[in-house]
């Protein structure tokens, strides 16, 4: 996917390794008000919220800030900071509460939420069966998976065998890569090294130093990573299996996540969704309807 990112200011390849600011598996809480721009709050989707977070004000959504530009750690060191955090606020804005953040690792996050840890999930959350098991899922985008590498390297998503791949922990591009590995063993090929980060700036980090030769990760990420390197890395093969993004939200709460699509559709709506993702060079994975676990 070609991306235009211009909203961080990272510009050495050493500091893409801090795209996430330290690490993600740090549980630290960063609050973030709605935007004085977002539109007017609907009492009717307030009335939607079960009582206990209507009387709290506020929900506390787990996040794994190293998905620049989706969810990274800004500048401060602390506030969390991307297009799914605008996005997500002026969700909450169209609820009538706020929203908190925690840095959290990625494979860790729906499991909180179905223990109650976490309100919510808002993380680049690709929507698949297996997951709406544990949570209930809010469509809002759409992305595919795409691979990068060094500039001049051959290599492509179907060479792999014999190569080492990097690759985030708990992603669906886990189970993309460990299928490519099975086949390359019954083809008799050489089997791939794959290299799982907990944090997906550390993956990225890798194939830019050289420790591992190519990454896969949700085609934003991708782009993001190949136009802040420096000119270091570069789209090989296309972008392919495109699914959508989902809210996390625990299961049997209410009208939560009726509310919630309610809100997205809202936000879609009134031309705010659009405007946040020119603003992050995201229009690429625009849907025009929210929908309630589409998997």
């Amino acid at each position: 996917m070609r991306m235009k990112f211009g909203v961080v200011a990272i510009t050495a390849v050493a500091a893409l390794a801090l795209a996430g600011c330290g690490s993600s598996s740090t549980d630290t809480t960063a609050s973030t008000t709605p935007s004085a721009s977002a539109s007017a709050t609907s009492a009717s989707l307030n009335d939607m919220l079960p009582a206990d977070i209507k009387a709290k004000g506020s929900m506390l959504f787990g996040v794994d800030a190293s998905y620049a530009p989706d969810e990274y750690v800004g500048t401060d060191g602390k506030t969390i900071e991307g297009m799914d955090i605008d996005l997500m606020n002026a969700i909450v804005a169209k609820l009538g509460i706020k929203a908190e953040y925690v840095n959290a690792p990625f494979d860790s996050i729906i499991p909180a939420i179905g223990s109650g840890k976490y309100d919510g999930g808002m993380s680049s959350f690709t929507i698949n069966a297996e997951r709406e098991k544990v949570v209930d899922f809010v469509s809002y985008y759409t992305a595919g998976t795409s691979w990068a590498a060094p500039v001049g390297s051959k290599l492509t998503p179907d060479t792999a065998c014999g190569h080492k791949i990097a690759v985030q922990k708990g992603t669906v591009e886990v189970d993309d890569i460990n299928a490519r590995n099975a086949a390359c063993k019954k083809a008799g090929k050489p089997s791939i090294t794959i290299d799982q980060y907990q944090a997906q700036s550390d993956a990225t980090t890798a194939v830019v130093s050289g420790k591992d030769e190519a990454m896969l990760a949700d085609s934003p990420i991708t782009g993001y990573a190949i136009a802040q390197s420096s000119g270091k890395l570069a789209l090989i093969g296309s972008v392919y299996g495109s699914a959508p993004y989902g809210i996390a939200l625990p299961k049997a709460k209410g009208d939560l996540a009726k509310a919630f699509q309610a809100a997205v559709q809202a936000i879609m709506d009134d031309g705010t969704y659009n405007t946040i993702l020119q603003k992050w060079g995201a229009t690429d994975g625009a849907i025009t309807k929210s929908e309630i676990n589409p998997a």
